[in-house]
């Protein structure tokens, strides 16, 4: 849907001050020393030309630039460093020049802003007339126009921030890797300064919804399918359906758009493939990096959500009637959701059944904070919503309560930090509720053994989606020894309740009944951990 088609039919594209069509003359004058073009002549194919007139040709009914920000996802290997190195020399000493401009690009750390910087540097020294007008600042990664001023600059993300600049043309690189947001800001909002100042952003796909990119390709998609209307801003996406094969040499084709040219290399894709459909470590990558497949997992994830998905077949809770079952709780602020998750042993599997709770006056809050569509988890019964704006814990005793009826439940681990009375109410009707703390070493053992056992394709969930939505949105906290002892989340709205809920339940029910042992902290024999 927002593939863009425009990159290779014949539709005209607007150029009524010939803008676009003098920065395609500038590039086709290019040499690249890598080259296999007569004269080394930089390769400018078809749709890498149309790009770049539809970047500079359109005006607005003032003249000036109507593209201010282009967004380009586009997998390795198109030749995106190139492109991007070429359109900087455009601003440096090519007709888009300004006098005393400042072109900039900038990337997640040293090594990768070089890269874009020696591609340009590249250009230049291949045409030695060229680069005998420039002045190149060996040590200093810059190139000055000495004639009108301009310089080109490469700086990273990993730096002190850049206020005070003034710059007319950014390309911002791999932003998906980009941890802070400081350099962000600094040079964004630097090219205010500057009339007719340009942006252009290009990446790879990222993971999750915790780094800068994903707030960018979210923005980008709604443009690029009409819901926003932004001429300002130039989307330009090349990634796979939702459900896309990620073996269809189609697929490849459709988000590679140099591959029909030679580049990236198909037998080398194919080698490659085949390798990732035995290595799931190798298969992320591949999607990721060469089809720009966006993981909705963060990016320290806790469990592979592929794996994770092998469960989602249907669960027959009828014939888990008067079954043993295990109770993970964990209570929450107004913030975050209450769960409870009952676990169901079938053999060697564990069955997981959560259900959720979240204040009623905060469900378009967390709906428009997150996009994760409560209003429907709420009407298909995934979720209760109780009235007010915090959590009726009532509603999930009485929940907890007609578990107890329904099945045979052994246990209830509850965290006790917002579940005493939770706990007492339980408790003093005789029901099996235990506190099950949610420290580092109270944890450590519970990640563990719903990591294991998803790694080995023994939990089934039905497919509840808020559970797969917390679970996705899980990182992995781990100690000075690798030991993986909490699990996290990059922004608050981002619920992990139903992940450690599950890694509450999963465990005691692995455990079969025995009796709590508390705290590793009550002893010395915490201590062996670290020795």
């Amino acid at each position: 849907m927002t593939r863009p088609a425009w990159l290779f039919d014949d539709s005209p594209i607007d150029d009524p001050l010939g803008h676009g069509e003098r920065a395609v003359q500038f590039l086709r004058n290019l040499k690249h020393p890598k080259s296999k073009l007569p004269g080394r002549a930089f390769q400018l194919d078809p749709w890498v030309e149309r790009l770049v007139r539809r970047i500079y040709g359109p005006r607005d009914a003032d003249g000036q630039r109507q593209v201010r920000t282009v967004f380009a996802m586009i997998p390795r290997g198109n030749r995106k460093t190139s492109i991007g190195a070429a359109l900087c020399l455009l601003h440096t000493f090519g007709p888009e020049r300004i006098g005393n401009g400042q072109v900039v690009s900038a990337a997640a750390d040293a090594k990768q802003a070089l890269i874009a910087y020696d591609e340009a540097l590249g250009i230049v020294t291949a045409m030695p007339e060229v680069a005998a007008k420039l002045q190149i600042r060996v040590g200093t990664h810059k190139l000055r126009h000495p004639k009108k001023g301009a310089t080109y600059e490469s700086i990273s993300s990993d730096g002190a921030t850049q206020h005070g600049r003034t710059v007319n043309f950014l390309l911002s690189d791999e932003i998906h890797a980009w941890k802070k947001r400081d350099l962000w800001e600094a040079l964004k909002t630097s090219l205010a300064k500057t009339s007719e100042s340009l942006h252009v952003i290009t990446t790879t796909a990222g993971r999750g919804a915790d780094n800068l990119a994903f707030d960018l390709v979210s923005y980008a998609r709604r443009v690029a399918s009409g819901e926003v209307d932004d001429p300002s801003f130039l989307p330009v996406l090349f990634e796979p359906s939702p459900g896309a094969d990620w073996r269809d040499e189609a697929v490849w084709d459709d988000v590679n758009p140099g591959l029909s040219l030679g580049y990236p290399d198909l037998k080398g894709l194919r080698a490659m493939a085949r390798e990732a459909e035995s290595r799931p470590s190798d298969q992320d990558a591949f999607k990721q990096y060469h089809l720009n497949f966006w993981p909705d997992h963060s990016a320290s994830p806790f469990v592979d959500m592929a794996t994770w998905d092998t469960g989602a077949d249907p669960i027959d809770m009828d014939a888990l009637e008067g079954e043993p079952c295990w109770l993970g709780v964990d209570l929450s602020s107004s913030i975050d959701l209450s769960v409870v998750v009952a676990a169901f042993r079938d053999g060697d599997d564990t069955i997981l059944i959560p259900q959720f709770f979240v204040p009623k006056d905060n469900l378009r809050q967390r709906q428009d904070a997150t996009g994760a569509p409560y209003g429907d988890w709420v009407s298909k019964g995934y979720v209760t919503a109780t009235p007010g704006n915090v959590i009726d814990f009532r509603a999930v005793e009485q929940h907890i309560r007609d578990l107890c009826d329904r099945f045979d439940v052994r246990e209830i681990a509850c965290d006790p930090a917002l579940a005493r009375n939770l706990l007492n109410n339980l408790q003093e009707d005789g029901l099996p509720a235990i506190e099950f703390r949610q420290g580092a070493l109270s944890m450590m053992p519970a990640i563990a053994e719903l990591e294991r056992q998803v790694i080995g394709g023994r939990v089934k969930h039905g497919g509840n989606p808020v559970l797969r939505f917390c679970v996705a949105n899980c990182e992995v906290e781990t100690n000075t020894h690798g030991h993986k002892v909490r699990l996290t989340k990059s922004k608050k709205w981002l619920s992990i309740d139903g992940a450690v809920a599950s890694c509450m339940a999963a465990y005691r029910a692995s455990l079969g009944g025995e009796a709590y042992a508390g705290s590793l902290y009550d002893s010395d024999d915490w201590k062996s951990i670290y020795a």
